[in-house]
């Protein structure tokens, strides 16, 4: 019977502590959008650099540089 118990205890102490409060949840979630537009940021950055490695490396080229608008289309969209 103490064995129940303790068993029962045990399991009811679990449980309050595996339950997270709205605020850790908001944190977290708070948390993950942060890294989210860090990734983004840092994608579109890479495809401005992209745009305009390919924008100088075309020169007067029309054909080449309408290609390259390419990329900066894709970094509009992430905005």
């Amino acid at each position: 019977m103490k064995l129940l118990n303790v068993l029962l205890i045990v399991a009811a102490a679990m449980l309050i502590t595996a339950c997270s409060s709205p605020e850790t949840k908001a944190y977290n979630a708070q948390a993950k959008s942060a890294d989210y537009q860090s990734k983004i940021a840092q994608e579109r950055l890479k495809l401005v650099d992209q745009y305009k490695k390919r924008v100088k490396d075309a020169d007067t080229d029309k054909d080449k540089r309408e290609a390259c608008d390419s990329y900066l289309k894709a970094a509009d969209a992430l905005q």
